[in-house]
Order: C-alpha cells, then structure tokens, then sequence
C-alpha cells in the first residue's frame, strides 16, 4: 500500500501517542475529524497498523535485566526450527526473537529481574527446549536507544 504524505504524518502521531482524539490528530493535521477518522480506519483494514499498545517502565515491573541472547541449534530441519520458535513464543521473559543468518540461529532480547532470574529461566525453560546446541548471553549495561516506532 502507498502511504501519501499526510498518511505519514499520522502514522508518527500514533506512534508517538495513540491515545489523542480523532480531533486531536485532526487539529495537527489540518483534516476533519472524519478524514482523520476514515484515514485510521483504512490503515487499520489494510494492515499498516497491526494493533495498538501500553509502554511499561521496566524498572516498575521488576523486568529491567535484559540479555541478548544468541542461540545456535545442533540441527536445521523444518521440523526442529519449527518446534523451536512454538516453543519460544510460550516464554513469557521473552520480549523478542530474531532468526538471524550469520554465526548464530537466533537472537532472543529477554527481561527479567535479576542475573539470578535469568539463571533460573536458563537451566529451568531455555535449555529444557530440544535442539539447542549453543548459547551466548550478553548483558545490557545501559539501553541508549529503545523505540517501537518505525519511520517512514
């Protein structure tokens, strides 16, 4: 879907606060609150925005221990890298993961609370998945930059 120039503009106001009124965006963009309306609408139906969510401070949930994990499987079968990603989605420290290409199968980012958390979710959930042939964690010291919004 080509998105115009005032689609555009809309979409970074939702992404900076979805939570404004249709008159709100409307104000900003110089449209009528139905434009404005029917716009979301439309890329809501076409799939340009999947779904709307709450941000959490980490720090307030007790989550604010992320590693990266790098994960490489003994075998690269469809059924096994199959497996693997259905077991992944059941873990909830799990906020995201990549299948990569390069020296490792996947990148997962985990939060938890502590280095004694991420020990436990290790011997008792990740490694438990079959197929695991090797991990590598890094620690996050500081997030310079987290953001959900992707410009266009």
């Amino acid at each position: 879907m080509e998105l115009d120039a005032l689609d555009k503009q809309l979409v970074a106001l939702l992404q900076d606060d979805c939570k404004k009124t249709t008159k709100q965006y409307a104000d900003a963009l110089q449209l009528s609150k139905t434009a404005v309306y029917e716009r979301i609408r439309r890329l809501e139906r076409t799939g340009v925005i999947t779904g709307y969510t709450a941000l959490l401070n980490k720090s307030k949930i007790k989550r604010d221990f992320t590693v990266l994990c790098h994960i490489r499987l003994v075998q690269h079968t469809k059924e096994n890298v199959l497996r693997f990603e259905r077991e992944i989605l059941k873990l909830e420290e799990v906020s995201e993961c990549f299948h990569v290409g390069g020296d490792y199968d996947y990148i997962l980012k985990i939060n938890v609370e502590d280095m004694k958390s991420y020990r436990e979710f290790m011997i008792t959930k990740l490694t438990a998945i079959n197929n695991i042939g090797n991990t590598q964690s890094s620690f996050v010291i500081n997030e310079v930059k987290n953001s959900p919004s992707v410009h266009i």
